[in-house]
């Protein structure tokens, strides 16, 4: 399945039915009267998050959604169907933006989630509807009112727990097969890792979801390489997994590239935890891991671990310091949520 995160789609709730013009004739009844039903109302446009997607990639080839219209009245006061929804179904994480790509209008965060975009029109009035003592013979009605109609933006930003960062070629991808059942490709030429890969990884009996996006280099925030289009998808993530080869000369060079584009980039991700790591050091002796840590912890400012992904050396510590921010963050959002829920049961009385 190809992978889509953003697409631009045209949506219309569905016009409100017309009334009726009728009048009641029956045998013994001389004086029937009107009995013209109302119209129906129109279909709204809903969006709904639902598990097991992860690509917006139904929305590839269709782009225009249209409620349906509500049905007209009849006589007999019998008022018109309600007219059909559509409902859109996207992944866990999708977010609704206007045309202008900035202005949110649905976040899509949690499963089972369901948000009316639309409305459809109301139905007009059946000529019963104006019938009074002085007008006992009406023949008007509405036409029912017209739906919504606006083109959006539809975004995906993945739902994960930790996210991989670093250069093309700093072992992202082969971090990412080492330590959960994800198959991303890996090769020994940069941007292998063309769209972002999910994997579930386990740390003693806990699991949590990374997010592996494609490299950066330096001027992606200008659009340089794939540009900083991807960066989004690690935005809700609670702490980032900075990668650096250890392969390579200047290793403070290359971490100063990447916070330089978090900070350009923006969205909140130069203030998140971060965990350092010096990847490949099976290539390396002990005097250049130590060096080369060293300059590091410098940059960072922080610890700094020291792992293989292909040998799977210092992995599993990794993980577990991966595993304890986590939870931190975890008991932070439960604690928050807690509060919320006490200040709305208990709100003080405004006198």
């Amino acid at each position: 399945m190809k992978f889509l995160d953003q697409c631009k789609i045209y949506l219309r709730s569905g016009d409100g039915g017309p009334g009726a013009v009728a009048f009641r004739r029956e045998k013994f009844i001389p004086f029937g009267g009107p009995d013209g039903g109302n119209g129906g109302r129109g279909g709204d446009v809903v969006i709904e998050a639902v598990d097991g997607l992860n690509t917006l990639i139904d929305y590839r080839y269709q782009q225009h959604f249209k409620a349906k219209k509500g049905d007209h009245g009849m006589g007999s006061s019998r008022n018109g169907a309600r007219g059909a929804d559509v409902v859109l179904r996207v992944p866990v994480g999708t977010q609704v933006l206007d045309e202008d790509q900035e202005t949110v209008i649905a976040d899509m965060t949690e499963a089972g989630q369901r948000i009316v975009l639309l409305k459809g029109g109301d139905g007009g009035y059946g000529n019963e509807h104006f019938k009074t003592s002085t007008n006992r013979a009406p023949r008007n009605f509405g036409p029912g009112w017209p739906g919504e109609e606006r083109w959006v933006w539809l975004r995906l930003k993945l739902i994960a727990d930790a996210g991989l960062l670093g250069l093309p070629n700093a072992g992202k991808s082969t971090f990412l097969a080492a330590v959960s059942r994800a198959r991303p490709k890996i090769a020994d030429y940069p941007f292998t890792t063309l769209v972002p890969n999910l994997g579930v990884v386990k740390a003693g009996e806990e699991e949590f979801v990374i997010a592996d996006i494609p490299g950066l280099i330096e001027g992606a925030h200008e659009g340089h390489g794939l540009g900083t289009r991807f960066l989004g998808h690690v935005e809700r993530t609670r702490v980032l997994l900075h990668l650096i080869d250890g392969t390579q000369e200047d290793v403070q060079l290359a971490y100063r590239t990447i916070r330089r584009e978090l900070r350009m980039y923006g969205g909140g991700l130069a203030d998140k935890k971060e965990i350092v790591v010096l990847n490949k050091v099976d290539a390396l002796t002990e005097e250049e891991i130590e060096f080369k840590r060293t300059k590091l912890r410098r940059s960072a400012k922080k610890p700094v671990f020291v792992m293989s992904g292909a040998a799977g050396e210092g992995v599993q510590e990794v993980l577990y310091a991966l595993l304890n921010i986590i939870k931190e963050g975890r008991a932070e959002e439960g604690i928050a949520a807690e509060e919320a829920a006490y200040r709305a049961r208990y709100r003080p009385i405004e006198e």
